[in-house]
Parts: C-alpha cells; sequence; structure tokens
C-alpha cells in the first residue's frame, strides 16, 4: 500500500502509475534514488524499532558489505553492529544509530560505487547500440527511476524515453547521445541541495502535522485499563499520520500507535510487533479490545491493530495513518495470524 510519504516522492516518475498497484518493495528496491528520499525524510533509527525505512537501511549495509544477514526490516543486535562497523569505517560517531550523519554518508558511498561504474564507458552511446557501456547507461537511469524495464543493454524506446525525463528532471541536454559526463552530472547534486528539496517537500504537509501535534495535549483522561478505555483511546488518534518509526501523536507506526495507546492506561508493551506477539497471551478468537496480528511485508507477524468487534480493528496503516479497517476484506483477510491480549 502506498502511503502519502512514497506517493510524494514518486509522483513525478514514470513508475507513479505502476507502483500504485505494487507492494512497497516491489518497486522501492530497484530505485536507489527512492530509497535515499525515504531515508532522508527519516530522523533517527535506532535498536527495536522496525518497519521500511530499517529494511533501506539494512539494504544499503548489505550493497556496501557491511551487513550479510537476512534483510528483514528489524533493528536488531547485527543490525546496529553492522552500523557501528560502517561508522568507524568512515570517521562517523560510534553509536550504532543511524542519524542524519550516517545516512547522508551511506548514501554519498553508494553513488560513489554507482559513479565508479561509469568509467567502462569509453564512447557515446546512441539509439541502436548496444552491449555492457548500454546497460551501465540504463543502470545510472534506473538509480534515479527513469528507466523501468529490463537491464538488456540495448538502446531502444525505454532507454529513449528514460534519457528524455533525466534531461527535462535535471535541465540538461543530452540530444540522445549519452556520455560518462552526463550520467556523473546525474549523480553529483550535492547532498545539501537534496536536503533542501526534501524541507520543500514537508513544508506542504506542516498545516497537518502541527494539527496532529496538536492532538498530543488532549490526552485521553486514564479511567481505569479496561478494553473500553483502550479503545477510547486508539480511536481518539483517527487520522494521525503514518510515519516510520513513528512513537507519538506527531506520527505513528502501527507497533508505536499501539505501544502509546497502551500507555495512556498505564500498560507497558514492547516495541515491536514481533515482540509484541511474544508478550501478548493467544487466544482463540478476538474479543474487543484483543490485539490482532497480520503478515505483510516479511514472513510472520509485521503489522498489528486493535480489535473493534463486528470485523473492524484499528491501526496505524502506512495510507492513511490511523483508521479503522475491515479485517475481512481482501487486503488484510488472507494476511490475518491471530489475536492476542494484553493482561
Amino acid at each position: 500500500m502506498l502511503n502519502g510519504t512514497i506517493e510524494h516522492v514518486v509522483k513525478h516518475s514514470i513508475l507513479y502509475s505502476y507502483v500504485l498497484s505494487q507492494p512497497l518493495a516491489t518497486y522501492v528496491d530497484a530505485y536507489p534514488e527512492l530509497q535515499n528520499k525515504i531515508l532522508l525524510k527519516t530522523e533517527q533509527l535506532e535498536y527495536g524499532e522496525h518497519g521500511e525505512s530499517v529494511r533501506l537501511l539494512q539494504k544499503k549495509l548489505n550493497k556496501l558489505s557491511y551487513f550479510e544477514d537476512e534483510i528483514d526490516g528489524e533493528f536488531d543486535l547485527l543490525t546496529e553492529h553492522a552500523l557501528k562497523k560502517f561508522q568507524a569505517d568512515h570517521n562517523i560517531t560510534i553509536n550504532g544509530q543511524a542519524d542524519k550523519e550516517t545516512i547522508y554518508a551511506l548514501i554519498k558511498i553508494e553513488k560513489k560505487k554507482y559513479i565508479a561504474q561509469l568509467e567502462d564507458i569509453k564512447e557515446s552511446i546512441y539509439p541502436g547500440m548496444h552491449g555492457e557501456e548500454v546497460k551501465i547507461a540504463q543502470k545510472a537511469l534506473q538509480y534515479f527511476g527513469y528507466y523501468d524495464g529490463e537491464l538488456d543493454g540495448i538502446y531502444g524506446p525505454l532507454t529513449k524515453n528514460a534519457l528524455k525525463i533525466a534531461e527535462e528532471e535535471h535541465g540538461i541536454e543530452m540530444n540522445e547521445e549519452i556520455t560518462k559526463e552526463a550520467l556523473t552530472a546525474l549523480y553529483d547534486k550535492p547532498m545539501d541541495e537534496e536536503v533542501e528539496e526534501e524541507k520543500a517537500e514537508v513544508k506542504v504537509e506542516t498545516k497537518s502535522k502541527q494539527e496532529s501535534k496538536e492532538k498530543e495535549v488532549k490526552k485521553v483522561e486514564v479511567k481505569g485499563s479496561n478494553n473500553k478505555d483502550v479503545i477510547q483511546a486508539a480511536k481518539s488518534f483517527i487520522g494521525t499520520p503514518y510515519t516510520w518509526g513513528g512513537t507519538s501523536p506527531g506520527g505513528f507506526d502501527c507497533s508505536g500507535f499501539i505501544q502509546y495507546v497502551y500507555q495512556t492506561q498505564s500498560i507497558s508493551t514492547p516495541r515491536t510487533v514481533s515482540d509484541t506477539w511474544n508478550f501478548a497471551q493467544p487466544v482463540s478468537s478476538a474479543s474487543v479490545g484483543d490485539l490482532v496480528f497480520f503478515e505483510t511485508y516479511k514472513p510472520g507477524p509485521s503489522h498489528m491493530g486493535i480489535y473493534l468487534g463486528d470485523g473492524k480493528f484499528i491501526h496505524a496503516g502506512e495510507s492513511r495513518g490511523v483508521e479503522i479497517s475491515d479485517m475481512n476484506n481482501s487486503y488484510w483477510g488472507p494476511k490475518y495470524l491471530g489475536a492476542k491480549r494484553v493482561n
């Protein structure tokens, strides 16, 4: 499902009509620049967090040969160890956290690897050409989400169309000729320019975020820890935007939402979906106030919400933030794993 942040990132891309019908990982994995934009919007990732941003972090660490374990979106000890090794090798404060400095370094070093491949281009590339040099050019255009197709090494319509979009978005003219210098220029956008673009993009979201933050001061009165109060607290956050790693009314991810709601009732729950699955007590069928779990982007429990009765549950969804959804619809029904209870 496409959340607002990702939709904003890809809306000018040739991929837009394609990605609307695809799982998040299907298209993000192929286009590093989309990964960069997502990570640049992430304030910080640290041990215990989970989700798509963590998965992308692991993917980049893997590409740079620092992370060789399963890419599962869980920020565990192995991920922290890999991050510390990367930080040590690049003179970054060794804290095991994916802060802004570390994310910038990951993006910069990964770009250097892509730029190094351009050295194999010895001559200009024209329509009709084929071979390894064309494939390298296609890979560069794919990096930015302009080229959507097989890296076949053939300069045909797909490559021509991708080049046209690159020219328009970067303000350069290649007249169907692809050179090493032109491709290098695509990668050479300064990091501070990318950061300024990210700042400009989020300005349009300021009003909604401010409204969400206002909800934070409207704390639900704690009357006890019964199911009615938990549901009342959960419903008070409907409309709060989804944020990877979010744990406050400024933006929630699914487990951050559950943890915060239970905290309003003085109940402590684990931070991640998998830990909550192991922490809570299994029940044969869901009752109002129980936690319901789903298998989404990886095997095992990876999403959860609070059961409201009549086949409905409230959760922090990637597309619309905190909302009420039907457990039996075509999306959630096949992904349902079971219900558990926090005593």
